[in-house]
């Protein structure tokens, strides 16, 4: 694959931002627009003011009021505008415009929340020292499992930001109701609901949107259009995102293997009758590209189409919600020009054929003013098939095809019940149940050659693999049970304990492999090691204590401070044991159940600083992370816990400007698990810049990344394998230096 020059990327970059620009300007031009943003009146007296696809200012959001805000018109719209509302919420503190294609990147704030590198739209979810599959993602009630031995498509690589109405991130101790076979916590996305016009009226509505970042050409455009009446609506959202290499601070050495090249399209139709709502998407992904500069691989094509309904009823006994969904994706792995480049003789062709299709029904039956109870069931499959095409002219790597996952499927079937209990004004509780039953087998594999004296460790692995008995069932359970305690008006209490468990994904179970190229082929931590499944692992059960503080001042609007500890031991942690060393002091491990244990404490404070006409609103807004993992067995740290870590921001908010100034902290990473070869990485400081100004229906947004153009390193970005390739050097992952960033959008 031939990829486009730095100077042609640019210049497309240009060409993109222009004319999505120019569009907008059309757009917002005969729009009927108010010269002032409508606002709603939140239940605790304050207003949240939105712009009409991204709410353009930034504030801190409680994780018990994270709801999807019904895109209703609102009162003091003016009568000739009948343009709906729509808003993103985040829990957390969030930012003001978001400039990353990565949806994961909506989630930054949260408490206990980090993610670490992949691809430029695939990063992946860290909860509480708790990465990856440990973390149940649920993508508009689809639970997706990553189709790549290398996680190279995550479940919020599927979703383009601007599609995302919510966006939730619960660590720890989660509701029995947000999903089984986890121990980290739970990130729920949804997809925005169908909007419908006033009775008797037909609706056009939808909105434009140009980004540009410079430190690597990136450059995006995304859309929707809905045309609706009261009954029925019809909407078309559709994205386009690229980026070539981008280069570091300090230096400015270029990170190779950091392009990437994506397109998102999709189609809801709904109906509203009363209290009932039915919503069906279809839609389609296309990744022509993606470099990943800590894996040895990289994505040549990714192809998914899904299918997802959903139904919402209030009835007077109950609540009902049920989702359906259906998803193919078909991927393909080989070797971009920073590593080598592909060809018919030249590269590592790779292929993953994936089909996900499920349901989730959950009913919410009222027991008493008081009291409810929420009963929900739920079905998962995941089939998979992983196999390596032969290379032309390669004794390695042909004559035959390797095998290996073949006809893998993993089935999750659950079930749950909660009961929610609000006691007293002051005191609520909240207990769950759930049973998981999680059935999964493979069939038999193969090697490039059954004759062949290169493949000797893998032909003798395959024969063993084939010998033994793969199918596997687990039946786990989970119990949560949390209580919330209003102390004061000013002061609240919430504490809870989890018991939680998840069983093995298919490549920690099924990677069958034990030839030294085979072993680094498989592998979603970005460390450059090898990995062997284990036919013998156990689900981890975590049984996790957390609560947390909040205290604020009587009114809820000056200042706010909040504590959260937790600590979790989880029993049949799956982590490592080494097998062998590589020549470049890498080594092959294969995946064991150890018990560990992980603790830490998060935190979060705002303050205003003032409040007046001549002014504006003006506030500081911190954040803080701590994480510290052990593996009882080795005594090593867990893999990727992120060092002690903050923010410390300022905003400002008059009239339609915003502005914000941010200060990131991380220090130093020493406590590292020394299995994996885990690098060291030196602590940094960054400042970023940014500010927004709304008009008529136009919201204009500029920020800089890393001002000083600070050389630093990801302390979770593992390897440079990219880099790895052309020096011989291997280091740390290096991050983004310093980008100017724009994006203009526009409603209609």
């Amino acid at each position: 694959m031939t990829l486009p020059s730095y100077g042609r990327s640019h210049r497309r970059a240009y060409l993109a931002f222009g004319c999505t620009s120019l569009l907008t300007l059309i757009a917002a031009t005969n729009a009927h627009a108010a010269t002032t943003p409508p606002a709603t009146t939140s239940p605790r007296g304050g207003t949240k003011v939105a712009a009409s696809a991204l709410e353009t200012s930034q504030r801190q959001t409680r994780p018990s009021s994270i709801k999807r805000i019904a895109p209703d018109r609102t009162a003091n719209q003016s009568d000739g505008d009948d343009t709906p509302v729509e808003y993103l919420r985040v829990q957390g503190i969030r930012r003001a415009a978001i400039h990353s294609p990565d949806t994961a990147s909506l989630l930054k704030g949260s408490l206990g929340y980090t993610q670490y590198a992949a691809g430029g739209v695939s990063s992946l979810p860290v909860l509480n020292g708790m990465a990856d599959d440990r973390v149940a993602t649920i993508v508009d009630g689809m639970r997706i499992a990553s189709a790549c031995p290398n996680h190279m498509n995550p479940a919020m690589s599927y979703i383009d930001p601007d599609s995302v109405s919510s966006a939730e991130a619960i660590a720890g101790v989660t509701p029995v109701s947000l999903g089984g076979d986890s121990t980290g916590g739970t990130v729920k996305i949804e997809r925005k609901d169908p909007l419908f016009a006033a009775p008797g009226k037909i609706l056009v509505t939808g909105h434009v949107r140009g980004d540009y970042r410079s430190n690597g050409g990136g450059s995006g455009a995304s859309g929707t259009v809905t045309v609706a009446n009261d009954l029925l609506s019809l909407r078309y959202t559709g994205s386009y995102s690229h980026a070539s290499n981008y280069h570091t601070g300090g230096d400015g050495k270029q990170v190779r293997s950091t392009s990437y090249l994506s397109f998102n399209h999709a189609v809801t139709a709904g109906l509203k009758k009363d209290n009932h709502l039915l919503a069906l998407t279809f839609g389609q992904q296309d990744i022509p590209y993606e470099g990943f500069p800590n894996q040895y691989m990289d994505m040549t094509n990714n192809r998914s189409t899904f299918v997802n309904g959903k139904y919402r009823g209030e009835y007077r006994w109950a609540t009902l919600d049920v989702r359906g969904f259906w998803q193919r994706v078909d991927h393909v792995m080989n070797m971009m020009n920073d590593k080598g480049g592909h060809s018919a003789t030249r590269g590592m062709p790779m292929n993953t054929d994936a089909r996900t299709a499920g349901y989730a029904i959950d009913l919410t039956v009222p027991l008493s003013t008081h009291h409810n109870i929420k009963l929900g069931s739920s079905y998962d499959h995941n089939g998979l098939n992983d196999w390596w095409p032969p290379l032309v002219g390669s004794m390695m790597m042909g004559p035959g095809t390797f095998h290996n996952i073949n006809n893998g499927h993993r089935d999750r079937l659950g079930h749950y019940i909660e009961w929610n209990a609000q006691w007293t004004r002051r005191f609520s509780t909240q207990l769950g149940l759930r049973s998981d039953l999680i059935m999964m087998n493979t069939g038999k594999v193969a090697p490039y050659s059954w004759t062949g004296m290169m493949q000797m460790a893998d032909i003798m692995a395959a024969r063993k693999f084939n010998a033994a008995s793969r199918g596997r069932t687990d039946t786990n359970f989970d119990v949560t049970s949390t209580g919330r305690w209003h102390i004061r008006d000013d002061l609240m209490l919430e504490g809870g304990y989890a018991r939680k468990t998840r069983s093995p994904n298919l490549y920690e179970r099924y990677a069958w492999g034990m030839g030294t190229m085979a072993t680094r082929m498989i592998g979603w931590f970005g460390d450059g090691n090898g990995y062997v499944g284990n036919l013998n692992l156990r689900p981890e059960i975590a049984n996790t204590a957390s609560m947390t503080l909040t205290w604020h001042d009587p009114k809820g609007e000056g200042w706010e401070v909040r504590l959260q500890p937790f600590y979790t031991y989880t029993e049949g942690y799956i982590n490592v044991v080494r097998l062998a060393s590589f020549s470049n002091g890498l080594s092959k491990l294969q995946f064991v159940n150890h018990n560990a244990q992980s603790y830490g404490l998060n935190g979060s404070a705002r303050y205003r600083l003032w409040n007046d006409e001549r002014f504006g609103q003006g506030r500081i807004v911190t954040s803080f992370n701590w994480v510290r993992g052990q593996d009882m067995v080795t005594h090593s740290g867990l893999y990727h816990q992120m060092p002690a870590n903050g923010t410390i921001g300022l905003r400002e908010t008059y009239q339609n400007w915003t502005g914000r100034v941010d200060v990131t902290l991380v220090k130093k990473k020493s406590t590292v698990d020394w299995l994996r070869n885990e690098p060291r990485t030196p602590g940094y400081a960054l400042l970023g810049l940014g500010g927004s100004y709304r008009w008529r229906k136009l919201t204009l947004d500029a920020s800089i990344e890393n001002v000083l153009n600070q050389k630093y390193y990801l302390p979770l970005g593992g390897l440079s394998l990219g880099d790895y390739r052309q020096t011989n050097i291997l280091s740390p992952l290096a991050g983004l230096g310093r980008s100017f960033n724009l994006s203009l959008t526009a409603a209609f």
